[in-house]
């Protein structure tokens, strides 16, 4: 039942649940607003009075042996319509105030003596002043009667037990009227019909404007966001009237425009991609039906080109596959400590003597050995990959420098080429993911062209830090950094 209610409040729209939070919110202050000036108005009255009089009562303690304290008790019982009587414990008036209509009975007082003595020293209660009037049986009179009973009036009595140094221990008494809230309340109550309402129209009216007004940019923006979603990344959002609206439609302008590089970068992934597998696969067949034809022809020339175009294509999966793993966050790491100066020796030497008869030159500097804690086949892969991408854009003498340095706690591997080098504005995304600085692909020497993309992310695994500079004309020097052990 409780999913139900949940799916259906869902289908609502925005705009009249705001209406109908804004209707219940007016209705609660309504509500509020007719109990507080009829229900409990008079409880509100009385409370008020009791502490006006216990302040009156204070301000006579305090002054209790004032020489004018007469003077005081005058003008609390005048300001405030209070009969005020200062006595001893036994009854007998010290002093009335000038107001003497309401002024207790001898027994009263001790009584009230007595109830203040055993409460802390202080004591009110309420008094009827005079009884109902007889109830009106006869029905037969025309037009509105009034009620059956007039409401009794009532006095606040209030004595507190203070102590003097003239008079010793007296009784200050504080009688006070209480006047009859009803006819208040039946003034108020239609008040509170004209105001009530009013307050529905304009609340009514109010809730409908600002649900409209809040909504109506939400609306356009989930319009334009389902558009996004069918693959227009042109969308344009165009929220405006309040600032989330507005910073959720920047948001979402951000959003398609780094779609659509997406979009456009993953197009042109498949197109180089299609073409690097499309290129070794027509090798490998035109090779194989050659051989098949013509199997007393067979040379080991041509073996050799399918071994490999082969290895070609299974380095191209596998460099797919690692971003893949490197990007979904699934790639684990195997830290250990070893030298990275003689595994980075090792791999130059190796590559040096593969590419020797190709006309390249291949040569590693360093200071002294350095050992770090790493996963030595991960970094290993990232050398590899900047020495690839350092043997395809070298420039004519083919001359490609590694070199080893010491920053402080830390150890630096760049790799230099002396090729056409990178324009200023194209460094910053050549590590991302499927860019491309030249637009058209052409075939690598060697490597798959996704090999910054899998630098970058194996030494952000790590921690470390990774880098280019580079100039038009000046060839590239790329580098990375690991902490030394």
């Amino acid at each position: 039942m409780v999913i139900s209610m949940k799916i259906n409040m869902n289908k609502f729209h925005l705009k009249w649940k705001i209406f109908a939070y804004l209707i219940g919110f007016c209705t609660l202050l309504l509500i509020i607003l007719w109990l507080f000036q009829t229900v409990f108005l008079n409880s509100f009255y009385l409370s008020i009075k009791v502490n006006e009089v216990k302040s009156n009562a204070d301000a006579i303690e305090k002054n209790i042996d004032h020489e004018d304290l007469s003077d005081l008790v005058e003008a609390v019982s005048e300001n405030s319509d209070m009969v005020v009587e200062i006595m001893t414990l036994d009854a007998h008036d010290i002093y009335l105030s000038g107001q003497k209509k309401g002024a207790l009975p001898y027994r009263e007082k001790l009584d009230m003596i007595k109830k203040a003595q055993l409460d802390n020293g202080e004591h009110y209660e309420y008094t009827t002043l005079n009884a109902p009037l007889k109830p009106l049986n006869d029905n037969n009179f025309a037009g509105k009667v009034p009620p059956d009973y007039k409401q009794p009036s009532q006095s606040l009595m209030y004595v507190k037990i203070v102590e003097s140094k003239t008079n010793g221990t007296v009784a200050v008494f504080i009688n006070s009227v209480i006047s009859p809230v009803n006819a208040t309340i039946t003034t108020l109550r239609y008040q509170l019909y004209v105001i009530t309402a009013i307050m529905i129209i304009l609340s009514v009216a109010l809730a409908f404007i600002i649900a409209k007004r809040i909504s109506k940019p939400i609306e356009e923006i989930n319009k334009s966001a389902k558009v996004l979603a069918k693959g227009s990344y042109d969308t344009q959002f165009s929220g405006k009237g309040f600032l989330e609206i507005c910073e959720l439609s920047d948001t979402l302008n951000t959003a398609a425009s780094e779609l659509s590089k997406v979009e456009v970068l993953r197009r042109e992934l498949m197109a180089n991609i299609s073409h690097d597998l499309r290129t070794p696969l027509s090798l490998i067949y035109s090779y194989a039906e050659m051989m098949h034809d013509f199997p007393s022809e067979i040379t080991a020339e041509q073996t050799q080109t399918i071994m490999d175009e082969t290895q070609r294509l299974s380095t191209l999966v596998n460099d797919v596959l690692d971003i893949s793993k490197l990007e979904a966050g699934t790639q684990q790491l195997n830290i250990t400590e070893y030298n990275l100066t003689q595994s980075i020796k090792a791999t130059t030497e190796r590559i040096a003597e593969l590419i020797k008869k190709d006309g390249y030159k291949l040569s590693f500097t360093y200071d002294k050995d350095i050992t770090v804690s790493a996963d030595e086949v991960k970094i290993t892969q990232v050398f590899y990959n900047l020495l690839l991408n350092a043997i395809n854009y070298t420039g004519i003498d083919r001359t490609i420098t590694v070199c080893q340095s010491i920053d402080g706690s830390k150890v630096r591997i760049a790799v230099t080429d002396s090729g056409e080098g990178i324009a200023k504005e194209d460094i910053p995304y050549i590590w991302d993911r499927y860019y491309k600085v030249d637009k058209r692909h052409k075939r690598a020497i060697t490597g798959t062209g996704l090999g910054l993309s899998i630098v970058k992310k194996i030494i952000g695994l790590h921690g470390g830090e990774y880098g280019v500079e580079s100039g038009m004309g000046n060839g590239s020097t790329f580098w990375f950094e690991l902490m030394i052990n």
